[in-house]
């Protein structure tokens, strides 16, 4: 009895632990499976933003085709440039942008105090968090006298840390206000003992980059050898006219935008390029390459580098800069130099190799719960010390399934639009690799279709489920790449490949458009819209017969006045996925 007993038990004892196992290992795979979503959704969002950051590259080379082409055109409405050199102008007269804005006595904002101090800085805080809006009269100050002192300041700043001292080094903030405050809610505020660098890429993208650009002045002002600025590739007016940063100054300050905008023009290129810590540390923004010349970038005049989309005229051409920005670059250099010259991988250890460092400020970035901000602590002598965040809102509370959803999801959408703007060409692809015209092709060769037309670098196959129909012997239906998904027209005249083209490219026609309505009014004439279409097809071999886009204009120009509102026209070009209202009359499919 005793030894059946002891079997028994035995025996549910290893069918317990073997059902445990099985859930075990289930869940393991289950979290697996959840990850690797993950990862695609993250590696959808990062190689279409890559693509579209060397896509700005292309934009400087068609500014150098314009200004080559666009005077012989229209030689009143010369130069881009001039709105530069207008504003530099414009500016040696304080009393135009500032003295002349009185604040009024129903302001009830925070008011500063000149000379700033501390308490300044705690004034502005707690209204920024209330949501408070601080008055253009303090703006336009905040950053005359930021310009004044940065004027002042060598290409590269040079501190010292010490072990009662270290430096905190805060990566891409991009309008993100919440993650400003996390960190110095973690990591305390700007003070002598509490020294920060904060990396460029304060603005655009997020809702709340004038907020953080004056909060980051004023501490500046404050502690001018404690807290820090480097220039990114976002202080820049002609990026912030594409990603959003102008028009959250235009919304905010309807009244005296524009001259809060000129003064950013300026102010910007007064920026430091970089910062050295402890003479063997170079904190830069977009990192450096195998050509880097910090001697060179000790000598160069800043303050000429307007923007990385304008190029430089002949006259100060042999002194350009690299000006490919990517991400936040963090470059130490274990023995005490910066290496700059010769090969990459020349007389370097593997020490020195994996001593080049990426941070990112930003939580969130993508999508909610996508990922979390992070800062370096840095002190001479010791290793650096690495702190992650991630700003808590309602999704960040979800379950990991729904979290990776919600990301998927998004990732899909944009990457669905991506396909669509290029739904032509890539069905020419198709169909030359369709030699049965079965409209079906193996998984590899429509992989290796997208990847040729989009040029994503993605995982194609393991994306193929989320993206097309596959049949039962594992063909794709190569035009279901399309299904459910449509570009939305302006015009029930417009031509299907005029609507798709122009949807292609609809954000480097809103830079140059915006570049060219000076004035921010949200109109151009109808006139520059056919040149500027002219030189921007010729430049990027754009074939649309010239008739379908004056046809276009045309039509655009309801009220017959010789301008269009182009900001309202680009909206129209928005993609409609299978989950919006799909039963409007204006909606072109393009299937």
């Amino acid at each position: 009895m005793g030894c059946s007993s002891s079997s028994t038990k035995t025996r549910r004892s290893d069918t317990s632990l073997r059902a445990a196992l099985i859930i075990q290992n289930w869940y393991r795979g289950y979290k697996a499976r959840l990850k690797a979503r993950q990862h695609y959704a993250l590696t959808i969002f990062q190689s279409i933003e890559y693509a579209d950051e060397q896509g700005q590259m292309q934009l400087s080379t068609f500014f150098s085709f314009m200004l080559e082409n666009y005077t012989h055109i229209h030689k009143e409405e010369l130069e881009l440039r001039n709105q530069s050199l207008e504003s530099e102008q414009d500016m040696r007269d304080r009393w135009d942008y500032v003295d002349s804005i009185d604040v009024p006595d129903s302001y009830n904002g925070p008011r500063l105090q000149f000379p700033l101090t501390c308490t300044d800085i705690d004034l502005l805080l707690e209204a920024f968090k209330e949501q408070q809006i601080l008055h253009a009269h303090y703006v336009l100050e905040v950053l005359f006298e930021t310009k004044k002192v940065l004027k002042q300041m060598p290409n590269f700043t040079h501190i010292q840390t010490s072990p009662s001292k270290e430096v905190t080094i805060c990566g891409d903030l991009h309008g993100k206000l919440d993650d400003l405050f996390l960190i110095f809610y973690k990591n305390g505020l700007p003070s002598e003992r509490n020294p920060y660098v904060f990396n460029g890429d304060f603005v655009d993208r997020g809702k709340n980059s004038i907020e953080i650009l004056m909060i980051l002045c004023v501490s500046f002002l404050v502690y001018p050898n404690d807290l820090h600025l480097n220039r990114g590739n976002h202080e820049d007016f002609m990026m912030n006219l594409r990603y959003g940063f102008t028009k959250e100054i235009l919304h905010k300050y309807k009244l005296h935008g524009k001259r809060i905008l000129q003064i950013l023009e300026e102010f910007y290129a007064w920026l430091p390029i970089g910062t050295i810590v402890d003479n063997e540390i170079l904190v830069i923004h977009g990192g450096i390459s195998e050509t880097t010349d910090l001697n060179l970038l000790h000598r160069v005049e800043r303050n000429k580098m307007k923007s990385v989309l304008i190029p430089p005229t002949e006259t100060n051409r042999d002194h350009d800069t690299d000006s490919k920005h990517n991400k936040v670059g963090v470059t130490f250099n274990a023995h005490g130099r910066i290496k700059t010259n010769g090969s990459p991988t020349e007389h370097l250890t593997e020490h020195e190799w994996e001593q080049v460092v990426t941070i990112f400020s930003a939580s969130n970035y993508y999508e909610e719960g996508s990922n979390r901000g992070a800062y370096i602590k840095l002190c001479s002598g010791t290793t650096p010390r690495f702190f992650q965040y991630q700003v808590t809102k309602a999704t960040c509370f979800q379950p990991l399934r729904q979290r990776v959803d919600t990301m998927e999801n998004s990732a899909i959408k944009i990457l669905r639009e991506r396909v669509i703007s290029r739904k032509s060409d890539l069905t020419r692809a198709f169909q030359l690799q369709d030699h049965r015209k079965s409209g079906k092709l193996s998984v590899s060769q429509w992989a290796f279709c997208m990847e040729n037309i989009l040029g994503l670098n993605l995982p194609w196959r393991s994306l193929s489920s989320n993206l097309v129909n596959i049949d039962q012997n594992g063909n794709v239906e190569y035009m279901s790449s399309f299904q459910n998904i449509r570009i939305e027209k302006p015009v029930q005249e417009a031509h299907s490949t005029l609507v798709e083209t122009l949807y292609r490219y609809r954000s480097d026609l809103e830079i140059i458009f915006n570049a060219i309505d000076t004035d921010h009014s949200g109109l151009i004439s109808v006139e520059e819209f056919r040149a500027m279409w002219k030189l921007f097809s010729s430049h990027y071999n754009v074939h649309i017969d010239d008739s379908q886009v004056n046809k276009l204009a045309n039509i655009m120009d309801l009220n017959k006045d010789g301008s269009i509102d182009f900001n309202e026209f680009l909206k129209a070009f928005y993609v409609v996925h299978r989950y919006e209202d799909l039963m409007k009359p204006d909606v072109t499919n393009l299937g």
